[in-house]
């Protein structure tokens, strides 16, 4: 049975056939144009007077386009039949053959598929090198060159410029990095060219993933269907096209929170701008070998052979220690050939740009409710209105999200029918958590809520408000926008603050509500937050601000008081940075437009000005006995095998916390597991019970008890 490797090899076999002939064709030339010289043994070490004369020949012949042409490649009848005999096979496999799926990923033109055969020759078979030694009258020559790719097979002196530039730093080729220069020569025509490692492996049948790695990673594909986001009316959108279109702007700063459609707006503007668009990455100019201006340099010119514009995010260059770059890169970008986007949620105005005369900019602000319920609607018609608004409400996403959410919505939909696809309401939500939820967090704990309201058991005024803040939230984009409410307060967002003795359900509370909008749950982790190093704090918070933003998490910050806390009189040098910190915390909570749930064990230890800032401030009791009772029968499952003597009545009676209760129904499971008992009993309970107490400083009597006092003898 043919292999993979065996169909792959034969056919680059195959389609070395014609260029084989072309080879011949040449080495004949190269042999009449050897046999003109009377000392052909001597052009190698010196050139002779008659030999000189033949050059000059040569070069009027080349230039008056009467030099000999070069033989096309192309397969002959039966050779095309043979190679759709090996596409047949190859497709019985299920598979393609490696060179046609190269070339078709990369929209090869018949040369450069030439160019990449001619380059794989000499791994194939050595043979191949003394034959292109030959021809180029070099024996020193391994690969071929730029001289003899564009014009083995070329027919016309315009040919073989156009192969050229094909051929170029800026042709497909080599951009994507399936052929690399090799050696530094003299001329760019003697510049010979190899194959990338890997490439040769792929080619012949190996099992790599090489075709989808050879890309060029600089450009950008611009959809079809993007449009500027609904905040840029049409007449100033068109504005801003024709000054870049016409040179009077060439550096164009868009700034603003990724969400609020700056993707969308680069993508659009250089959509109508009719130019390609390339993106250069920090890690590319950076990268330790190589010069850092000829890196830059190179990316330029590049993106102006290609009529290109280039797409720059200037938070990358936030971090300290920068400034060689920002200056390099200021100065390279003010005086671009192309068109320059530099984007970033805060501006970097340089002053080598704003110099320039040439540079223009604008900061997006969030899209209006009814424009985010415009663009939902548009991509998931299917959806009723009352579930579009919820979903505007929630994720504050820029049109490319949406488009992304949409497409994995119907795939998923697809895939999920038994040959029927699902509805598509269905899969919305996991697609929106796919699209916006992080893997991981930096500063704190992603929690993927599984708890219901049924869970959280509290009195029922207080059950309501902690059900509203859920619903409040949702309701933001309606109050805030539609109602200007958000004008008049200059808030936005929604804040609560839980406050209670510790155990009493405030994280339980926080997961709930994460749980009901179908939202991640962002615990922050104080111990990553909070740093010895002035200034490192509120970076820290800052991180976690934003992390919970973009990826639509409920911010929940535990013993919020350590962070929260009442600012102090300034009497020692500590003071000061730690004020600094509380005042920045004010500043970034009020300008959160999500959802942040603080609490805090003791509430007369938060900052007054933070307590004003929340719409919900909930204190949690300590349950009653009726909560105590409901608790009890929540943490002990209907699959636990409880004993007839259990007493949960007597149980609701001690004064506990629900995180104490559920601890000692889990105890009391594990004591009547390890003593090989079939039934969790009430001694069980009370032993774990007593446990609980003396963790908490307290001690459990018989008389708390009652009848079931007995049960603390050698409970241990």
């Amino acid at each position: 049975m043919d292999s993979l490797s065996s169909l792959a090899t034969e056919h680059l076999f195959l389609r070395l056939q014609p260029l084989n002939r072309a080879l011949r064709s040449a080495v004949e030339n190269q042999r009449i144009a050897s046999a003109r010289l009377s000392r052909p043994d001597l052009a190698p070490l010196c050139v002779t007077d008659d030999h000189v004369n033949i050059l000059l020949e040569q070069v009027d012949i080349s230039q008056s386009g009467n030099a000999l042409p070069g033989v096309p490649a192309l397969l002959t009848d039966e050779e095309q039949s043979v190679e759709a005999e090996l596409r047949s096979k190859c497709s019985s496999l299920s598979r393609s053959l490696p060179l046609d799926q190269l070339a078709s990923s990369l929209n090869l033109l018949p040369f450069e598929q030439e160019s990449l055969l001619l380059c794989a020759a000499p791994e194939l078979d050595s043979t191949y090198e003394r034959i292109f030694a030959f021809i180029l009258d070099d024996l020193n020559r391994r690969f071929p060159c730029l001289d003899l790719l564009i014009s083995l097979t070329s027919v016309s002196v315009e040919e073989r410029i156009a192969r050229r530039h094909s051929l170029s730093s800026i042709g497909t080729l080599r951009r994507s990095g399936v052929l690399l220069p090799f050696g530094d020569p003299p001329t760019d025509l003697r510049q010979e060219l190899r194959l990338v490692p890997g490439i040769f492996e792929f080619l012949t049948g190996a099992p790599t993933a090489m075709a989808r790695l050879c890309r060029d990673r600089a450009e950008i594909l611009i959809p079809s269907s993007v449009e500027p986001p609904p905040q840029v009316s049409p007449g100033e959108f068109l504005h801003f096209r024709d000054a870049l279109a016409d040179g009077t702007v060439s550096v164009f700063g868009v700034w603003g929170p990724r969400q609020n459609g700056v993707s969308d707006f680069v993508l659009a503007l250089a959509g109508e701008l009719h130019r390609p668009l390339r993106r250069v990455f920090l890690p590319d100019l950076d990268r330790a070998s190589g010069d850092l201006a000829r890196n830059l340099q190179e990316q330029i010119r590049t993106a102006s052979g290609l009529a290109a514009a280039l797409w720059f995010d200037a938070d990358a260059l936030t971090d300290p220690g920068r400034e060689r770059l920002q200056n390099l890169l200021a100065e390279f970008f003010a005086n671009s050939p192309v068109p320059v986007f530099l984007t970033g949620e805060q501006p970097w105005r340089p002053a080598a740009i704003l110099r320039s005369g040439s540079y223009a900019e604008l900061e997006l602000s969030q899209p209006p409710s009814q424009s985010c319920l415009k663009l939902w609607s548009d991509n998931l018609p299917e959806l009723e209105q009352n579930e579009l608004a919820r979903l505007a409400s929630r994720y504050t996403l820029s049109g490319t999200d949406i488009r992304a959410v949409s497409e994995l919505t119907r795939v998923r939909a697809r895939l999920g029918g038994n040959g029927h696809p699902e509805p598509v309401k269905d899969h919305v939500a996991a697609a929106c958590s796919l699209v916006t939820r992080p893997s991981s967090c930096h500063f704190g704990l992603i929690i993927q809520p599984k708890r219901t309201p049924d869970d959280l058991v509290l009195p029922s005024n207080l059950h309501n408000q902690i059900v509203e803040v859920a619903a409040f939230f949702d309701l933001t984009s309606r109050v805030d926008g539609e109602w200007g409410f958000g004008h008049l307060t200059g808030s936005c967002g929604t804040k609560a603050l839980f406050t209670g003795e510790p155990g009493t359900g405030k994280t339980l509370a926080a997961e709930v509500i994460a749980g009901l909008l179908g939202l991640p749950l962002l615990k922050v982790d104080l111990a990553r937050i909070v740093s010895k190093w002035v200034g490192e704090t509120e970076k820290n918070l800052e991180s976690a601000f934003r992390e919970a933003e973009e990826s639509h998490c409920v911010l929940f910050f535990d013993e919020a008081e350590a962070l929260f806390g009442k600012r102090a009189e300034v009497q020692h040098g500590t003071d000061r940075y730690a004020n600094l910190e509380v005042s920045y915390l004010l500043q970034r909570l009020e300008s959160s437009p999500g959802l942040v749930i603080l609490a805090s064990n003791v509430k007369d230890q938060i900052d007054y000005a933070f307590i004003r800032r929340f719409q919900v401030v909930v204190h949690f009791p300590k349950p009653g006995v009726a909560e105590r009772l409901r608790i009890w029968k929540r943490a002990l499952p209907a699959a636990a095998p409880l004993d007839a003597d259990v007493d949960l009545e007597a149980l609701a009676r001690l004064d506990m916390t629900g995180a104490a209760i559920v601890s000692s129904a889990r105890t009391a499971a594990f004591l009547a597991a390890d003593s090989g008992a079939l039934r969790i009993k009430m001694a069980d309970l009370v032993r774990a019970t007593a446990r609980q107490f003396r963790r908490e400083a307290r001690v459990l009597t018989p008389a708390d008890l009652g009848t079931h006092g007995a049960l603390l003898q050698g409970a241990s």
